[in-house]
């Protein structure tokens, strides 16, 4: 019997959690997968010798687990409030997350009636603390299709408010207490520091990045620091660390420092949000700390399995979130892999204050790659480097916002010289994250299972190298193969520019956003820039762009301009015609200044207006510049519209304009139609298809997005109208070409 089968059959117990977790995890949502597992639990009673004693409780156990997480669901989806869908309501509802500024407006989590929904404003985000009760009017909407992630969640549906009133309470109990403690605790973290680092230090410190600018915490995710606003392992770590350095400091024996070190994780895992990654840290922090009270060894193995079972007992559609995944992976990665990181560095003399991090990092990043390639598509390439020069960082950031969380529930002024302290780490740690995130590639698309053989044959490299030089040499070649795919995949090849006499338009893929790149007679184009991050550089260079005669930012939202800095910075430019009609805003503010800075002429937009560039012509049809009025107007009513016409071609660019602000407006039949808003729900858009007649349709949009784009009406119509429809989260970059022959869509690669 091998070694690894003897340790498992002198501890059946992991196997028995472990049987548990999965049977917590598939349910009877998955019969198959259920039925693969019980011929495993079969399998591993024979490999381990067991006999029946250990099948039956491998079967009983996944059982189990399945049986309660089928109640366990059945309890968590009743609802009295799915018959109100679709109807105008009015009701309170309890804010149970900070309002959060997004692309479209804001959107925040909040309960109805006791039950989860979506409350989702498309103007400025309110002022509302967690816990705070707001009356609310508005229409509720079922959840579309990029919305799955709030069904994992058990959200009903999607409130949509027309008026949102603020009261003066709060809810009560237990969670009210604890809201108290918390609005006390941001209050103190907030003084005395300007708004990235506060907003940072709250991250760091609550799990609460809502405070966060948009800009900074586009950077953390890029740069692959964004894990460092979500309260996880490493604040439960130094929570308990501290607890323990005060509690020597004031002569406490060991045994009421564990104990105190115990009440601090029950008050911190719900301060912290109660995230998937809190509630993996905080069960695995209290068995340890239960364990040293007991004089009992600890299993960090064993600590991971009852934190799955606990986190899926609580919530067993909990594994389908990213957030779990990346934690779980993470940590176990961790134990697999740091070890023998950090001997190896050490035994080429690398000193422990650069091997300890150094070793936990890389073993994270090797376990959370795969899992972030898959849930989002992207892997950023400089994750590594970045964690470790902020890794000395995050200590003493952590700690100094923990004890003047602690202070500022007496006074915010006292906790204010400790908030001093923490600015110049915080200011660090930022300028960390921008530098990164601005690197050539900072994150770059990649496929998951790509990335996952990657990073699979690399710790079978780490785990098995020394002793087993035949596995290193075969994981190494898995990891030259893996590499060479992850660079084809991020590094495809250059389209070949138009041929002469044709006109081509790529609606590039840049996510849950607008790009669209018009090429014609050696001149082009580029219509809106998409989201930050969302890789409109990469795309552009795909393409073959060396230069643009023109950038078109058509309105003031991040994913129309939120690029536009990026585009700015590193392709030139010759003009940028600049719709944010006097919207200020961060996006808007970077773009204006990269073009200061690059010396490019910004040029106001009017109806009537014509940008001529060879044989292609850009008219402005809407707004007309003299009935600007930025203060009252919505950027989408205002957003820049633009037919564009080259020879065979008539090409209407709409932003986020619908149909009641294309509808008044002069349009002749057209061939190409870029549809509204991502596709968003527009009553007036089957008249306006009958009326404008195009050949093609093209939505821009991102994958999974939590908007619901496109919306089911916006499909139904397009087909209704018989108009060819493409939409670049299934598709791809899709590409137009007219030529004397007529119009042709390439299809996506």
């Amino acid at each position: 019997m091998s070694s690894a089968a003897e340790a498992l059959r002198r501890h059946p117990r992991h196997l028995l959690a472990g049987a548990l977790v999965l049977g917590l995890g598939l349910g009877w949502r998955s019969p198959l997968a259920l039925a693969a597992v019980l011929l495993a639990a079969a399998g591993m009673a024979v490999v381990t010798r067991s006999g029946a004693p250990l099948l039956f409780g491998l079967v009983a156990a996944v059982l189990l687990g399945a049986l309660f997480a089928d109640a366990r669901l059945s309890a968590l989806d009743r609802s009295q409030i799915t018959g109100l869908i679709g109807h105008a309501v009015r009701g309170e509802v309890i804010f149970t997350q900070a309002p959060r500024a997004g692309s479209f407006g804001w959107s925040a989590l909040g309960q109805l009636r006791g039950e989860p929904v979506l409350v989702r404003g498309n103007d400025k985000p309110p002022q509302i603390a967690v816990g705070e009760i707001a009356t609310v009017f508005g229409s509720l909407r079922p959840l579309g299709e990029g919305d799955g992630w709030l069904a994992a969640q058990h959200v009903r549906a999607i409130l949509k408010p027309s008026s949102l009133q603020v009261s003066a309470r709060q809810r009560g109990g237990l969670a009210g207490f604890v809201d108290r403690i918390r609005w006390r605790a941001t209050t103190a973290l907030s003084a005395q520091l300007p708004s990235a680092e506060a907003g940072l230090l709250r991250g760091m410190t609550l799990g609460d990045d809502s405070a966060m600018p948009t800009e900074l915490r586009d950077a953390m995710r890029r740069s692959g620091l964004g894990h460092l606003v979500a309260a996880s392992g490493a604040n439960v770590a130094l929570l308990v660390l501290l607890v323990f350095a005060l509690g020597a400091a004031l002569g406490a024996p060991r045994s009421v420092r564990l104990v105190f070190a115990l009440l601090a994780i029950a008050l911190y895992v719900p301060l912290a949000g109660s995230g998937a990654s809190i509630q993996r840290a905080g069960v695995m922090g209290a068995a340890v700390l239960v364990a040293a009270i007991a004089s009992r060894p600890s299993s960090r193995w064993y600590a991971l399995l009852l934190a799955a079972i606990v986190t899926l007992g609580v919530d067993p559609l909990a594994g389908e979130q990213p957030g779990w995944q990346l934690s779980f992976a993470a940590v176990a990665a961790i134990g697999l892999l740091a070890a023998p990181m950090r001997e190896r560095l050490e035994a080429r003399r690398v000193p422990a204050l650069i091997s300890e991090p150094l070793a936990l990092t890389a073993a994270a990043t090797l376990g959370s790659a795969p899992v972030a390639a898959a849930a989002f598509g992207t892997l950023s390439l400089v994750s590594l480097p970045a964690n470790l020069a902020a890794a000395l960082l995050v200590a003493p950031v952590t700690w100094l916002g923990m004890v003047a969380a602690l202070i500022g529930q007496l006074s915010a002024s006292l906790a204010a010289p400790l908030t001093w302290l923490a600015y110049w780490p915080l200011s660090a740690i930022i300028t960390i994250a921008r530098f990164s995130a601005a690197l050539p590639a900072a994150q770059v698309n990649a496929g998951g299972p790509i990335v996952a053989a990657g990073c699979a044959s690399l710790a079978l490299i780490v785990r098995f190298g020394r002793g087993h030089r035949r596995a290193a040499t075969v994981g190494a070649l898995c990891a030259a193969v893996a590499a060479i795919g992850l660079f084809v995949s991020r590094e495809r090849a250059v389209v070949a520019p138009p041929a002469p006499g044709t006109t081509r338009i790529s609606f590039l893929d840049v996510g849950q956003g607008d790009a669209t790149l018009v090429q014609s007679g050696g001149h082009a184009v580029l219509v809106d820039s998409g989201p930050p991050g969302g890789g409109v550089v990469e795309r552009l260079r795909e393409e073959g762009i060396k230069e643009l005669d023109l950038l078109v930012a058509t309105h003031a939202q991040a994913d129309h301009l939120g690029a536009a800095d990026e585009v700015l910075d590193a392709i030139p430019v010759a003009a940028l015609l600049d719709g944010r009609d006097g919207v200020v805003e961060p996006e808007g503010s970077a773009m204006a200044e990269s073009a200061g800075r690059k010396g490019v002429p910004l040029v106001a937009p009017s109806a009537g207006d014509a940008i001529n560039l060879g044989s292609l012509t850009l008219e402005i049809v809407s707004p007309r510049g003299n009935s600007r009025s930025a203060s009252t107007a919505d950027p989408n009513q205002r957003a820049v519209v633009i037919l564009a016409r080259a020879p065979g071609l008539r090409l209407l660019l709409t932003a986020d304009a619908e149909s009641d602000v294309l509808a008044p407006l002069q349009l002749p039949l057209i061939d190409v139609l870029k549809v509204s808003h991502h596709g968003s729900s527009d009553d007036g858009l089957p008249r306006l298809l009958e009326r404008l007649r195009p050949q093609v349709a093209v939505i821009a949009v991102g994958a999974r997005n939590s908007y619901g784009h496109p919306a089911a009406e916006t499909m139904s119509a397009l087909r209704n109208a018989g108009v060819r429809t493409w939409r670049t989260d299934k598709d791809g970059t899709v590409r137009i070409e007219i030529d004397s022959d007529g119009l042709h869509v390439q299809r996506p690669t």
